[in-house]
């Protein structure tokens, strides 16, 4: 619907209008793109205890560069990682640009539009007439409030995504780092079969050249070399997977490859966090479920607008000075507008109203798979620590027991050489599995964290058949 309104030039009153719409573009928001980062920054310290920073210019990228050198000249933790991550990956700094492109858009949804200006000049024989006339869109200007509110909900929507970007980032580069750590152990303890094997082989052969040595025995220990072969190079192939995606998370390349690591995982906490209210906090604190309210909470807004604009769509004021050469000066206004006579804008509001019960039931969905994946984290973190305490109070030192004994009996010569790698062979097995206990907890605690801030993407423990299926390969 259009309606356009010409004022004779001697009434101030479309003047006067002019002037409060050019103070008020005036005074419309400047594009500041840091007021918004400024939010991410305070909850990346608050949640994380870590810096992130946005490298918009040389100078920027350049000392965050001079940071990341720093952190990678020593072996790199878990927190270090995570620094390393929210400064030196091109993805998050990809986000933090649509942080800024989000911003701009708002502000330039918010201004008010320019005023237009149009001149014709018509000839009749010898009567010339010129047409002068300056218009502007008063629909914008009315809904100039809702707009406002909108944008606003639309561009905090958009730092709670960037502040999720970054703590999804951190949950990430701590899971990456616990599993190069565990590859890195796993790796060397393997090594440390093969070398057993290896010695056992040869010892085999050696003895049953000599004839005291019967060659299914010889077989036994030839097969235990060529699997523990195999395991240490499908460990050293995790352990390169490992590291290249540590190095794809942190944003390395080039000579910053080549980082080292710690030799091990950090050690099992005495207790286990206790968390009766989980899902309380959840539902609380998660980015996701608060992006969700806010989303329905702006569609609630859009539907308000469109009801209340359903019959007017565009609105226009317009002051015309026209002009001949055979005539007086022709000064006026008109008034013209749409009749909704096919379009009574009922689809769209059945359309917003569509839309809003959508995000209502969007919104539910978020809060339930909320509160059951942080339910699932959080049990696979007590399931976790249980295991791993398991693996250090009981089934490591009784392996460290019985290769103590095992020891006292090859003195005593009750045992032969073979029986004792066969029993180094399985304490170094029991270590690993150890190890990879002490990794499914430390991974379960990161993922839990995650789920207390933002959806994560659980990892599935291994059941009671892989379990025993990896206890198998390893002896």
């Amino acid at each position: 619907m259009n309606i356009a309104t010409d004022a004779a030039r001697r009434r101030p009153a479309l003047p006067v209008l002019m002037a409060v719409v050019a103070l008020g573009v005036a005074g419309c928001a400047s594009v500041s793109p840091e007021r918004g980062f400024a939010e991410v920054q305070q909850a990346a310290r608050e949640r994380l205890g870590h810096e992130v920073r946005w490298a918009r210019n040389d100078a920027e990228r350049d000392a965050a560069a001079a940071r990341v050198a720093e952190l990678l000249a020593r072996p790199l933790t878990a927190d270090a990682a995570v620094q390393v991550a929210l400064l030196n990956n091109r993805g998050l700094q990809a986000a933090f640009e649509q942080l800024g492109i989000t911003e701009a858009e708002a502000v330039q949804a918010t201004r008010l539009p320019n005023p237009g200006f149009s001149i014709g000049r018509f000839r009749q024989g010898n009567e010339v007439e010129i047409e002068r006339s300056v218009h502007l869109n008063l629909a914008r200007l009315l809904a100039a409030p809702w707009v406002a509110e909108l944008e606003s909900r639309r561009v905090a929507q958009a730092r709670r995504s960037a502040v999720l970007e970054v703590l999804a980032l951190a949950a990430d580069a701590r899971k990456a780092q616990v599993q190069a750590v565990a590859a890195e152990e796993t790796a060397r303890y393997l090594r440390q079969v093969q070398d057993a094997a290896d010695a056992g082989a040869e010892l085999a052969r050696r003895m049953a050249a000599v004839g005291n040595f019967t060659k299914l025995q010889r077989l036994r220990e030839q097969g235990f070399y060529a699997d523990a072969t195999l395991n240490l190079a499908r460990a050293e192939q995790a352990r390169t997977a490992s590291r290249e995606r540590l190095a794809r998370v942190l944003g390395l390349w080039g000579a910053q490859t080549a980082f080292t690591l710690p030799e091990r995982l950090p050690a099992l906490p005495a207790q286990a966090d206790e968390l009766p209210e989980v899902e309380r906090t959840a539902i609380a604190q998660r980015l996701d479920v608060q992006a969700a309210r806010l989303g329905a909470e702006q569609t609630a807004r859009n539907l308000g607008l469109t009801k209340a604009t359903r019959f007017v769509n565009v609105l226009e004021l317009a002051y015309e000075h026209n002009s001949s050469n055979e005539g007086p000066r022709q000064t006026g206004w008109e008034i013209g507008f749409e009749l909704p006579l096919f379009d009574w804008g009922d689809a769209r509001v059945a359309r917003a109203e569509g839309v809003y019960r959508q995000s209502l039931n969007r919104a539910a969905e978020t809060a339930v798979n909320a509160r059951s994946e942080v339910r699932e984290a959080y049990a696979a973190y007590r399931s976790a620590w249980d295991i791993a305490k398991h693996h250090r109070d009981e089934l490591v030192p009784l392996r460290q027991r019985i290769a103590e004994e095992n020891v006292l009996r090859y003195n005593g010569m009750f045992i032969g050489v073979f029986e004792l790698l066969a029993d180094a062979r399985a304490q170094i097995a029991g270590v690993n599995a150890s190890i990879e206990a002490l990794r499914d907890f430390w991974l379960a605690r990161a993922e839990l964290d995650m789920a207390l801030l933002g959806p994560t993407r659980l990892t599935p423990m291994a059941g009671p058949a892989a379990a025993a299926a990896e206890a198998g390969g390893g002896h």
